[in-house]
Order: structure tokens, then sequence, then C-alpha cells
């Protein structure tokens, strides 16, 4: 199976089934006759783009991006507990582990207001272009919060 195939079909399963680890997708590949080594299941989710997201009872699935123009997507937002502004910088919030998984979020999308950001643990610091870039990045995640 070639990776386009294959990429296809880690889709349709996250879309059928509600996967949190990448051992659960590797066994539903394997329960399909797909063989994938770890590495390249996990290149092929980076490429994929998928996200991880938590239900209502806190657990945590993949899910596939939205596909949306907006840079503040709803599944990006899961993510963020808290926002601050300092001058052209922002400090955001997240829970325990997820602060680089937002990073990455952030960083993949190549925002022109942003210049890069720094991920903690659970805090996350976006430095933007200009004081004027961090205001209107800010407003835009507390009207989503």
């Amino acid at each position: 199976m070639n990776k386009k195939e294959r990429q296809k079909q880690i889709k349709r399963i996250i879309q059928s089934q509600h996967i949190g680890t990448q051992e659960e997708i590797k066994n539903s590949l394997l329960n399909e006759g797909v063989v994938v080594t770890q590495a390249t299941l996990s290149r092929d989710l980076r490429e994929i783009g998928l996200l991880k997201l938590r239900d209502e009872s806190g657990k945590l699935y993949y899910s596939l991006s939205e596909g949306d123009s907006s840079f503040f997507s709803s599944a990006v937002l899961t993510y963020i507990l808290k926002v601050s502004r300092a001058g052209f910088m922002l400090v955001l919030h997240t829970n325990l582990g997820e602060a680089d998984v937002l990073a990455n979020l952030i960083d993949d999308n190549e925002s022109p207001e942003i210049l890069g950001t720094i991920a903690g643990a659970d805090t996350l610091l976006v430095v933007c272009k200009d004081e004027a870039s961090a205001n209107r990045l800010e407003n835009d995640i507390l009207s989503h919060l």
C-alpha cells in the first residue's frame, strides 16, 4: 500500500472511531491488513495534521483538522485556557503537556503576524511582529474563550 492510500485509510479510521493513541490507530490498520512501523505512523499523523482534542470526560482523542481558513479554529482554541498580552507577545496557558502541541499548530500555520513560539509544559510564548498584531490575536482568542 502506498503512502497516499495509507493516509486515506488513517483519516477514515479517525473519522469513524474515537481513537486516543497511535497504538490504537496501528491496531486498527493491522486489523485491516495494513502493517506499519511506529516511525511511519508518526510521520503520517504529522503530515495529515491530526489534532488531539478532549472529549466531555477529559479523554484525549485524535481529530482531523478542520481546514478552517481562520487562524484560531475551534480545534486550536480547545487547547487555550487563558491568554495574557505583554506588548508584542502573548502568553497562552494550556493543560499540562499541551503547550508544545499548540506551538506546533501555530508554527505550522506560518501566520505573517507571528514571528515564533516557545513552549513549556503548560505555557506558550507567542512572539508577534508588533503590538497591533498581538492585540488582534489576543482579542480573537478572548472572543472565543
